[in-house]
Parts: C-alpha cells; sequence; structure tokens
C-alpha cells in the first residue's frame, strides 16, 4: 500500500503546482522523492532494470569483413572499403560458397 499514499502525496503536490505555490523544478523534486521514498530505493523503480541481451550471431559475411578490413587489399587510399573487391573473395572462401 505504500505506492498508493505516495500517488496521494504526488496528486497534492501537482495541486499544489496548479495553484502556483510551487515552481515545476520543485513539484518534480517532491514527487520524485514521494515516489523513491515509496519504493524503497532508486534501483527498485520500474524501467530502471538493465536487461541484458544476447548478442546475436555475426554472419559467415560479417566475419569475413570484420576480419579483412584492415588488410590493405581491401581498402583504398581514402580508407574506404573495396566491398566489391571483398565479396569476389569471401565468394572463394567456403563459407561463401556455401548456399543454405
Amino acid at each position: 500500500m505504500p505506492r498508493l499514499k505516495a500517488r496521494g502525496e504526488a496528486f497534492e503536490i501537482l495541486w499544489e503546482y496548479k495553484r502556483g505555490d510551487l515552481d515545476i523544478g520543485e513539484a518534480y523534486d517532491l514527487i520524485y522523492d514521494e515516489i523513491t521514498k515509496s519504493y524503497g530505493n532508486t534501483r527498485s523503480l520500474p524501467g530502471r532494470r538493465k536487461v541484458k541481451h544476447k548478442k546475436r550471431k555475426l554472419s559467415a559475411w560479417n566475419k569475413f569483413v570484420k576480419a579483412n578490413s584492415k588488410k590493405p587489399r581491401f581498402r583504398f587510399a581514402n580508407g574506404k572499403l573495396k566491398l566489391k573487391k571483398m565479396g569476389v573473395a569471401f565468394r572463394r572462401t567456403p563459407a561463401g560458397r556455401k548456399k543454405k
């Protein structure tokens, strides 16, 4: 039930803001304090949890590009990648020849 008390307190603070007794910054701070008190600490607020997502597995092409992007034969002088040449080289690898 502490959340309902915080909700009531928040509405009272909003009424004070509407009457002009508080400015928006003070009202925000007071409401934030009430909510954090009702939840115990800020780490347990909803939406504050960080969810670890599994990284997606790189495709064979992405692995090839990652491994060969620094090699001078796949680089132009201005630093851009020679993707057409990389594609030809990739199709010569076993992963590039493989079709589903």
